[in-house]
């Protein structure tokens, strides 16, 4: 059964948006759009910017498909870096992060399958809307969306790969 969306392209500018320290977030395509098999995200990231902790997720598996810029990823133990046209695949279950590897704006398209997860950034925009995180929402998000997520790796990471990040 096909899921009609009553949208036939999804224009450059016609989407929610936010920025979060150096990872923006573009909602294309909504979990309930796609039946809940998938999701879409475009994440603009900021020169050097590390886009998350370190974290795992328990329910989903996430595609990320390089436009611009470098992408750097540590899946597991393995540190790669994707150039444009590249997919980085981040499959639940697996520590990961990522961050813009390159002096110059990077930008990715983000496949999330099962959808569901999508719907963890608009908290996050709510978790830091006054400027300060509030760890207790934080943490109940991650929580309710099957992510653990180790915010005491932020300035290890910063510090390997050279990357900026607010909680750093």
């Amino acid at each position: 059964m096909a899921v009609q969306t009553g949208r036939v392209t999804i224009p450059a500018g016609g989407s929610d948006k936010v920025e979060l320290g150096g990872l923006g977030i573009v909602w294309k395509i909504a979990g309930a759009e796609a039946g809940g098999r998938f999701s879409v995200v475009h994440h603009p990231l900021a020169p050097r910017a590390l886009a998350a902790p370190l974290h795992r997720h328990s329910r989903e598996d996430e595609y990320s498909y390089v436009l611009e810029g470098t992408l750097g990823a540590l899946l597991g133990d393995e540190v790669v870096t994707a150039g444009p046209g590249t997919w980085v695949f981040k499959p639940r279950d697996q520590w990961h992060t990522f961050w813009n590897a390159g002096d110059e704006p990077c930008e990715i398209v983000e496949i999330i399958s099962p959808a569901g997860f999508e719907d963890f950034f608009r908290e996050l925009a709510e978790v830091y809307a006054t400027g300060e995180p509030d760890l207790v929402r934080f943490a109940d998000a991650c929580a309710r969306y099957g992510v653990d997520m180790d915010p005491e790796s932020v300035p290890g990471l910063c510090k390997r790969f050279g990357v900026t990040h607010p909680l750093a």
